[in-house]
């Protein structure tokens, strides 16, 4: 028989309109007796909800992560409940005769047994500042996709500044390409006295990439993505502000971060925001590596091994990472982190090296944060590694003579009292 772990406990069915709430109450002869209501998910429901599970002294509670559903619920009930937060793929109900209230009861017995393993939730300061993060990195991709737009309809209008320009949002080619657009029949036109210095020297250059003409249609579209592209970078600009703010707490963290190759302070703020500052809440290294989906699968079946890959796991944070980790591996002022990627890459390919090095940052983050310290190169040093080996591992007589004695040499010990002697 299973082991009652929580004998009062609560499994919520969350949906987007109405939550079902199973209390589960055994007693000392095993016996389960259940209460099941329905509450709405209007703030005055869930406060209900939360009164019920008070009066009846239910502290440990059990739901599913459903979409955004599940977080009202969770903002309600964290103050008084010990809330774990379910994988709904690990929790799935048997098939036939599924109901909702089914769901809540099946959840509470699973949780009563401690059967279901939490996810991560870090703490509400820091899920603020993650929400802010992970919205700033939506209205960056947008803003890349205007400005791709934008430069392909310079493209179908034979205008070619990015030939000659390194920016076409720069100020110079911006000026340009606003004169266009707003004077599209005029053709011969200097523009020498919107560029800027560095530029004067291509002036016969640009004169030629701006040959072309923009047509109406392109002209309506160019107006459009501009405008939203610079609406876009003012939103990004009031995002980074308040997340400054929000992550003033977290400085001393942020600043460990940040000593990592790199890593600046705006990748470390990210990477804060996602994993948090509390590592006791990690196993260890490898369980916060596999949480962001950084390790192989183990997928094995009658002794044959399946895929390995990494898992979907980590979808802010992995990409986060390898981004960090192609900066490390060209870092030339701390070569850790180019020395593992180079070793993996002649084996296994790019890549999969690039994955490695991320998963070693990850490990250093760890660490750094639990220990309240700085990156120490040194600690990766391998002939530092080595120098203390030698230093530590040396042998006794008799460990020697084992040793070779091991791998098949044959000593005479009376010799070797000699030569001791």
């Amino acid at each position: 028989m299973l082991k009652i772990v929580y004998p009062i406990c609560c499994g919520i069915d969350v949906h987007k309109k109405f939550v079902i709430a199973t209390i589960a109450t055994t007693n000392d002869k095993n016996v389960t007796s259940y209460q099941t209501r329905r509450f709405n998910t209007f703030k005055n429901d869930l406060i209900a909800l939360n009164n019920w599970l008070v009066e009846n002294k239910c502290k440990d509670v059990c739901m599913e992560s459903t979409g955004k559903y599940w977080i009202p619920v969770f903002n309600v009930l964290e103050d008084f409940c010990t809330i774990t937060l379910a994988n709904p793929r690990y929790v799935k109900n048997i098939p036939g005769k599924k109901t909702d209230k089914r769901d809540s009861i099946w959840l509470a017995d699973l949780h009563k047994h401690a059967l279901v393993k939490g996810s991560f939730i870090p703490s509400k300061p820091i899920r603020e500042l993650r929400d802010l993060i992970r919205y700033k990195s939506k209205l960056t991709n947008v803003s890349s996709s205007e400005k791709n737009r934008v430069q392909n309809s310079l493209t179908v209008s034979n205008i070619m500044l990015a030939n000659v320009v390194s920016d076409t949002f720069g100020k110079s080619a911006s000026s340009i390409i606003k004169h266009m657009i707003e004077n599209p029949d005029i053709i011969d036109f200097d523009y020498s006295s919107m560029l800027h210095k560095s530029l004067k020297k291509k002036s016969d250059e640009i004169e030629q990439a701006v040959a072309g003409k923009f047509s109406k249609e392109q002209a309506a579209k160019l107006s459009v993505c501009y405008e939203h592209y610079n609406s876009v970078e003012k939103c990004i600009e009031i995002l980074e502000a308040t997340i400054l703010e929000l992550s003033l707490p977290f400085k001393e963290q942020i600043d460990i971060i940040a000593t990592l190759p790199g890593i600046k302070q705006a990748s470390a703020t990210a990477i804060l925001s996602e994993i948090g500052t509390d590592m006791s809440v990690f196993t260890s290294d490898k369980h916060l590596c596999s949480w962001a989906g950084l390790t192989p699968q183990s997928n094995e079946s009658a002794g044959k091994k399946k895929s390995v890959r990494i898992s979907r796991a980590g979808v802010y944070i992995k990409p986060l990472l390898v981004q960090c980790a192609n900066a490390a591996v060209k870092d030339k002022s701390c070569t850790v982190f180019k020395n593992r990627y180079e070793a993996i890459k002649k084996r296994r390919g790019h890549k999969r090296a690039i994955i490695a090095t991320a998963r070693m940052i990850l490990t250093c983050i760890y660490h750094m944060l639990s220990k309240n310290e700085p990156f120490n190169p040194l600690l990766y040093d391998d002939n530092a590694k080595s120098k203390k080996r030698n230093q530590q591992d040396s042998l006794s007589i008799e460990q020697a003579i084992a040793f070779l004695q091991a791998n098949g040499y044959t000593v005479n010990i009376s010799d070797l009292v000699a030569i001791t002697n």
